[in-house]
């Protein structure tokens, strides 16, 4: 056996370093990070050949007193964290005590610093971790430290470096994202002596947004819903995109924890549950999320770049999660919040208010402008038979379907007018063409109608219990001993959906019963895909999803299709539904079922004006 025997300082901070220092990107992350927990308002980033050569990161924080300046590099010293009790409520955004140690053990490394309330800043260098004495420097109050020539000494590492366009663009993508964490601090970044980027310090919530425009793109703000949600301890702010402004890469998610950017499994399955009823297959969506919570409530020591986090309640921020964007994405009905591809009412993005959502509910009232007579679209009704007969209730007549229809289109003036207007004629026996005070209206008329059924079929099943039926043989599927585990403590909810399975050993469970709306479905893959959300996450969407994915077929037979003829009484009928139907801006499929053309942007397409 070799000798066992301590490891030099060097060769721990360079293993320490191929932990947190994957590549430039990562350097700044460190320094960066030390800058705002130091109380900087404004941060400078200089970059050289990608980070390769040259990365300098300059702030305006408290700076660090000269017998300190050595201690700062030194391996497992910090100023954040003094005992155990710091760990579990750590509010900086850094606490390890590795960053410069492990960054100045990998490169030619320099701090300066000039502390507050010092009249002299002072200067250390350490080459390849090689430190020398502090010496007297140059330097207003804060901080500068300089990195060059990252893994000089690490040949190896340096051959992994990608072009000097890749490893730049990671820095920026990096800064952009720490800047809409700080939206107080102000942020530079130059590149080979050119400045790339200047984010101003943001003062109110208008300066933040565009802050998050600058970030996210300039038509985020008029796609996008603001989200302001507190209860059970949690606190949860930001953006979220709307569905019609979904995108087909993960690449404009940004989701906050106490401040610290995170990549959460617990987080990334409830938005995507959030966004399920309402987003195309294949898209993502965009979002800006500031989750604030007790610090004791949320592990941040449990990966070395703290790029994740463990939260001690999974269950409870789930749900808290999943429930205010699902309520508030249910609240994006057609006309209420601009259009489906374009915003020609306000630039901000209107709040989400929770206390006011019952009341937004209800249909809006237009006075004088239709009576409620109801019209029928002589539109298929077995689906809805179906479905009746599957709840144990009597079919209901074709009136289910039908909208409550209006009196031809009333004079009224453009500020009496409802979002999406009234009807004046009906495109290829498929488009509603509609006139509102912004405009002209185009809706896709059976996207729009399947959307309605499909909320309709949703409340019915809401409002009653669903029939199970039992199995003729009982089947037993084998299943992890802790998804075992999750169906004999969640058998109760689990019976309440319609499923009625038991454990029946260490890794087995007995499926008996499965909702009546299920038949046909392959019951094995149905337990276990239940049983493995119910396993990590505490909850499973699983049998909801499945019905509703029925529901969906349901709704797109049974809805009115292209090529059939409307009325105006019945066009002017669908766009009242509309309005007041939960997410009824996009279809079952996450298609756009309505868009708008401003007045403006038709007088550009007819040149009018010029």
């Amino acid at each position: 056996m070799p000798v066992i025997r301590p490891l030099p300082p060097e060769l721990i901070n360079q293993i320490a370093a191929g932990e947190v220092i994957e590549r430039p990107s990562s350097v700044v992350k460190e320094l960066v990070e030390n800058s705002l927990d130091a109380g900087a308002t404004r941060v400078e980033v200089d970059i050289e050949q990608g980070g390769a050569r040259l990365i300098r990161v300059r702030d305006d924080g408290c700076g660090i007193v000269p017998d300190e300046l050595q201690l700062a590099v030194a391996s497992h010293a910090t100023s954040k964290i003094g005992s155990f009790d710091d760990l579990e409520h750590v509010a900086s955004m850094g606490f390890r005590g590795e960053a410069l140690a492990s960054v100045s053990s990998v490169a030619r490394f320099a701090l300066t610093s000039r502390a507050q309330g010092q009249e002299t800043a002072f200067r250390i260098e350490v080459d390849g971790g090689k430190m020398q004495a502090a010496r007297p420097a140059q330097h207003p109050q804060g901080s500068s430290v300089e990195v060059r020539d990252l893994f000089y000494n690490v040949p190896a590492r340096r051959k992994f470096l990608r072009a000097e366009r890749t490893e730049f663009a990671h820095i920026d993508d990096l800064l952009k994202s720490l800047a809409l964490a700080r939206g107080s601090v102000e942020f530079r970044l130059s590149h080979n002596g050119k400045p790339v980027r200047i984010l101003k310090a943001a003062r109110d919530e208008g300066a933040a947004l565009q802050r998050v425009a600058e970030v996210l793109g300039e038509d985020f703000p008029a796609q996008s819903l603001r989200i302001d949600h507190a209860a059970a301890g949690l606190h949860l702010s930001g953006w979220v995109g709307l569905p019609t402004a979904s995108r087909s890469q993960a690449d404009s998610q940004y989701f906050y924890v106490n401040g610290r950017l995170v990549r959460d499994r617990v987080v990334a399955h409830a938005v995507r549950q959030a966004y399920a009823d309402v987003l195309f297959h294949g898209r993502h969506p965009a979002f800006v999320l500031y989750l604030e919570l007790d610090p004791a409530g949320v592990d941040v020591n449990v990966h070395p770049a703290k790029h994740e986090v463990r939260f001690r309640e999974q269950r409870l921020v789930h749900d808290f999660l999943f429930r205010t964007l699902h309520e508030a994405l249910a609240q994006t009905r057609a006309g209420q919040l601009g259009t489906s591809t374009q915003e020609p009412m306000a630039a901000t993005p209107p709040a989400y208010a929770f206390a006011s959502a019952p009341a937004a509910a209800s249909a809006p009232s237009w006075p004088n402008a239709f009576s409620q007579s109801r019209l029928s679209l002589g539109v298929r009704d077995e689906p809805l038979a179906d479905y009746a007969a599957l709840l144990g209730e009597p079919a209901t007549p074709s009136a289910s379907l039908a909208f409550a229809a209006n009196t031809p289109m009333p004079e009224a003036a453009d500020d009496e007018a409802p979002p999406l207007g009234f009807a004046i004629a009906q495109l290829k026996s498929i488009y509603i063409l509609a006139e509102n005070a912004y405009g002209l209206v185009l809706v896709d008329m059976h996207a729009a109608h399947e959307r309605i059924t499909y909320e309709k079929l949703k409340a019915g099943r809401a409002c009653s219990n669903l029939r199970s039926q039992l199995l003729l043989v009982p089947l037993n599927v084998p299943v992890s001993a802790k998804e075992a585990a999750a169906a004999e403590e969640h058998a109760d909810a689990l019976a309440d959906w319609g499923l009625e399975l038991s454990r029946s050993g260490p890794s087995g469970v007995v499926v008996r019963r499965i909702p009546a709306l299920l038949e046909g479905a392959d019951v094995a893959q149905l337990c276990r895909d239940v049983l493995a959300e119910l396993a990590q996450h505490g909850s499973s969407r699983r049998l909801q999803e499945l019905e509703n994915e029925l529901l969906a077929t349901m709704a797109c037979h049974g809805s009115v299709r292209a090529g059939r003829r409307l009325t105006v009484p019945e066009m002017n009928a669908l766009l009242r539904e509309m309005e007041a139907t939960e997410r009824s801006g996009q279809c079952n499929h996450g298609r756009p079922t309505w868009t708008q053309l401003s007045l403006p942007e038709l007088d550009k397409l007819f040149l009018r004006g010029r």
